[in-house]
């Protein structure tokens, strides 16, 4: 055919964690299920009471259209939770945006941002979907690696030399994850300190990929949250947060997420979604108010549950040879770097053919991520304790 498909679209790669779980699906077997750790979401059902809240708003008839910024109900609530948990006062009106999935939230933010030509400096290793939507957008993404910083405590680290070093007179954004996916790293205080004076220097929207800030280990048993960046920006600051349901309340099949901006850009991100989604539907948007307003004791046991799982993954790795992990600090992932391992997807094909056990490529996370591969430990225990032994098994056979 004449007609070509656009250069844009081409230049977006496949998502490597989407094809190994293509090929996870064309192995499914009742009799030998493969044990699933590649992709972000805990094993858990949405708990009982969001599904009951989404019945009654069904009977309640929230089928029709919402205003594109979402219910002003669930707004409120989101605004009223900033205030609770970080106290920000946020107007619900203006500032915050209800948008379908946190990946949609990234995509209209980053869409509000950015001319073809353009350049996002984006901290890696990272999921992936950031810089495909850079991309998309006819933008270019910039990685900047974080490195592993040892020591009295090993971590990963931003590499403020090297982000200086990528400023070009294209660069428009900053886009960092905290908790982060894959790394589990959380920035510091002394990092947003750093990240907002950066992107105040040199006149970036700073956007903060938020969504795993209710899952983090250093800041107790009952699910209290890591500080947002909002606590230290101003409204003068050209900050935007990312969240989501999907995580915090298990409801990723429920595709509700939000976005916090200064006003001009969440008006324009109103406006745009239109064109996109329209808005996210109703009856699921009644669903998220619900989990808001009653979700502290669910969310408190699953970082309890999770805090389990990471210390038991960690302990398996320690016996396992030629693997170093640091200590993750929040999000649900391990990121394990394994030596002598040159080509990670194949590594992972390999087991997943070999042992039915399905784990991410550090590849698909961007420079950095070679050698490594993603254990997402939000499993219940009956998947991920025999997918452990299962890995340990073939590092010592191959």
């Amino acid at each position: 055919m004449a007609a070509e498909l656009a250069a844009s679209v081409l230049s977006v790669p496949h998502s490597r964690i989407r094809e190994l779980a293509d090929i996870a699906f064309g192995m499914a077997s009742d009799e030998e299920p493969v044990l699933r750790l590649y992709f972000g979401e805990s094993s858990q059902p949405t708990p009982a009471y969001i599904k009951q809240a989404a019945a009654r708003a069904l009977d309640a008839g929230f089928t029709f259209y919402t205003e594109n910024a979402g219910l002003l109900s669930l707004r409120e609530a989101l605004a009223a939770y900033y205030q609770r948990m970080h106290q920000v006062a946020l107007d619900a009106r203006r500032e915050i945006v209800v948008t379908a999935s946190g990946v949609q939230a990234l995509n209209v933010s980053i869409r509000c941002v950015l001319d073809p030509g353009d350049e996002a400096l984006v901290l890696t290793p990272a999921w992936p979907n950031g810089s495909s939507i850079i991309a998309m957008a006819n933008a270019r993404a910039v990685a900047v690696p974080q490195p592993f910083i040892t020591g009295k405590a090993s971590r990963y680290g931003i590499d403020w030399g090297a982000l200086e070093a990528a400023v070009t007179p294209r660069t428009r954004l900053l886009l960092y994850t905290s908790p982060s996916n894959p790394l589990g790293w959380v920035a510091t205080e002394e990092d947003q300190d750093r990240l907002l004076a950066f992107s105040r220097k040199h006149n970036l929207w700073l956007m903060a990929d938020e969504v795993y800030e209710r899952l983090w280990y250093e800041g107790g048993p009952d699910g209290t949250p890591v500080p947002s960046i909002l606590r230290k920006a101003t409204r003068d600051d050209a900050v935007v947060v990312i969240q989501s349901f999907s995580k915090s309340y298990c409801m990723t099949g429920w595709r509700v997420g939000w976005l916090v901006a200064p006003a001009d850009l969440a008006q324009k991100a109103t406006q745009l979604n239109e064109f996109i989604v329209s808005h996210a539907a109703g009856f699921a948007q009644k669903a998220a108010e619900t989990a808001l307003e009653g979700g502290e004791p669910e969310i408190a046991a699953m970082v309890r549950t999770l805090k389990s799982n990471r210390d038991y993954c960690l302990d398996m790795l320690g016996t396992m040879p030629r693997v170093s992990v640091p200590r993750p600090e929040g999000a649900f992932y391990l990121f394990p770097r394994i030596e002598g391992i040159t080509d990670s997807f194949e590594f992972c094909k390999r087991l997943l053919l070999e042992t039915r056990v399905g784990l991410a490529p550090g590849a698909a996370f961007g420079p950095g991520g070679e050698g490594s591969i993603r254990i997402c430990y939000a499993a219940d225990r009956t998947v991920l304790e025999p997918a452990m032994e299962r890995l340990k098994a073939f590092l010592q056979r191959i």
